[in-house]
Formats: structure tokens, sequence, C-alpha cells
């Protein structure tokens, strides 16, 4: 999560926005990163979140370009460490020693990268106020605007289909076609 929330603001930084730098946000300390209510939640029901970075689209030269980009960025983080999570584990099958720490180590990075993909996913589904409806709602103007009618109502929407498990199976479905891929991916490379 804290890789994610930086990757935002990182990516506005590079576009021009100082928000989140000056905000003390360009870090990898989960600490300034805590929602007190999402970590609670993630420890009582295995979903939270983290403070959204803050960014000023404004200082972007293409408005448009720099939303997509930045809300692109955290998803892509993800995928990233899932990649690398799965890489190093195939590095631990392929060439450690087979022992217990070597297998405690080897599914450290197979969950790393099962969450990552997970997270990443979750991420790009189009409902504020997750990525993938910042990515829509700015490709599709109309779609924006029907957002922002109804901003208020759309955590409802997300924490029902959330509860209801509404997400879980084609959630599921390509989080396994993802890591299958990275895998195979893997497998050429080693």
């Amino acid at each position: 999560i804290v890789c994610h929330e930086c990757a935002h603001g990182w990516i506005s930084y590079k576009l021009g926005d100082p928000t989140a730098k000056n905000a003390g946000r360009l870090t990898l300390n989960p600490l300034k990163h805590i929602d007190p209510v999402g970590m609670l939640c993630m420890v009582l029901f295995r979903v939270g979140w983290a403070k959204p970075v803050p960014i000023n689209p404004y200082y972007y030269r293409d408005r448009k370009k720099g939303i997509i980009y930045v809300s692109i960025a955290g998803p892509a983080a993800n995928f990233v460490l899932a990649f690398v999570s799965l890489w190093i584990e195939g590095v631990l099958v392929k060439y450690a020693p087979s022992h217990n720490a070597s297998l405690l180590f080897q599914q450290l990075y197979y969950y790393s990268a099962v969450i990552n993909i997970g997270l990443g996913l979750f991420n790009l589904i189009p409902i504020p106020p997750l990525d993938g409806s910042n990515i829509l709602g700015t490709l599709c103007p109309k779609v924006g605007m029907f957002y922002r009618k109804y901003q208020y109502h759309w955590r409802w929407v997300l924490l029902i289909c959330v509860l209801t498990g509404l997400l879980s199976k084609p959630l599921g479905i390509l989080n396994g076609l993802l890591l299958n891929g990275m895998w195979h991916l893997i497998g050429v490379i080693l």
C-alpha cells in the first residue's frame, strides 16, 4: 500500500506537482501513509486503505494525461512489486537449498506477489474513489460527471461490493491469470 501511494506522489512530482513532496508523502515510511480508520479496518476485516497522497493536477502541462498517469502509477507499482517478488521466489526455488528458511521465504515472496496483484487489480476497478474511476472518468467526461454527481454514494457502492463478495470471483480469476502470466515470463527468464 505504501509503495502504491508513494508511486502516485512520485509520478505527480515528476509531472511538476510539488504537493506530495511538500506534504512529506514522497517516502516509503509507512507512518506517513497510515490512515487510522483504514489501518483498524485492515486489522479487523482484512480490508483497509492508506491516506491518499495529495496531488494538484493544475500543475500538469496536460491535465488529462497527468491524471491518467498518476492514477496508473499506484497499480503499476503493485504489479512491479508482484513481478519482483515472484522473480525472487523463482531464484530461491531454482538456486537455494531446500530447507525450512528457504521454503519460508519462498512463501513470503509468493504471498507478496498475490497481495500486490490483488491490490493493483482492485484499485483498477472503476468505482470511486479507486484509481480505475479516475482513469475512466478522465477518458470519458460523461462518466466523470456521473461519478461527481453521485460522489457521496460511491463509497457505499464499493463497500457493498466488497462485503457481499461481488468482486471476489472476477478479481480472483484476473489475479490467477496475471500470476500465471508472470510465472511463465519468469520461467523464460530463469
